[in-house]
């Protein structure tokens, strides 16, 4: 069956794309607020997309025109966020912080979550996450009306010390970090279960003729 995108609207798109590009990364973005309050909110639509300079990327999904993310409008303002990665043991409080909570209510409170201080930023990390990454903003697409896309320079990244194989060659057990991908609707995947399948040399490839 094919889908043609330019009949089709947003509602069915969104459906079409969650349900096949999977398993894809959790952005768990911490921000701060004009007050110095934490912001935490989860985000599927997010991924790396290079290493000099090192970059991720995510969007986010505005309420309405008029009503945006606490996270984009903090953004915004401060520059800055931490991407926070999402082990199997955190995918529980993970959703709690999906919740759509007014902005005087803390997601970390309501969750049970603690902050630690980050290496280059104010923002601070998510204490309980395995894996965090400390941005800087490069810059914020529009796409569309409602959505909008943040790419962030990585400039720290905090590994939990027992996934850490060799810190000078930059090896880390990845199966140790339990994390969790999402696939469609309200449904995730766990990453420990690995095929392994080495690259190919050309000089080891017979070229058909």
């Amino acid at each position: 069956m094919q889908f043609d995108f330019t009949t089709l609207n947003a509602q069915q798109r969104y459906k079409l794309l969650g349900a096949t590009i999977v398993p894809r990364p959790i952005a768990w973005v911490s921000s701060l607020g004009s007050d110095d309050r934490v912001n935490v909110a989860p985000f599927s639509y997010f991924n790396v997309f290079g290493e000099d300079p090192p970059v991720v990327a995510f969007s986010i999904l505005n309420r309405s025109l008029e009503d945006q993310k606490d996270t984009g409008r903090n953004i915004r303002g401060q520059r800055e966020f931490v991407v926070n990665l999402v082990s199997e043991e955190n995918l529980a409080k993970m959703n709690v912080t999906a919740i759509d909570f007014p902005p005087n209510v803390s997601e970390l409170s309501e969750a049970n979550l603690h902050t630690v201080p980050s290496l280059h930023i104010k923002t601070p990390r998510i204490a309980e996450s395995h894996v965090s990454l400390e941005c800087s903003v490069m810059d914020i697409i529009a796409l569309g009306k409602m959505r909008s896309m943040v790419l962030g320079e990585v400039l720290a990244m905090h590994v939990r010390d027992d996934a850490v194989i060799d810190a000078e060659r930059g090896w880390i057990d990845t199966t140790r970090l339990q994390l969790v991908g999402r696939t469609a609707a309200n449904s995730y995947t766990r990453t420990t279960d690995v095929i392994s399948l080495h690259s190919i040399p050309l000089d080891s490839w017979k070229v058909s003729s």
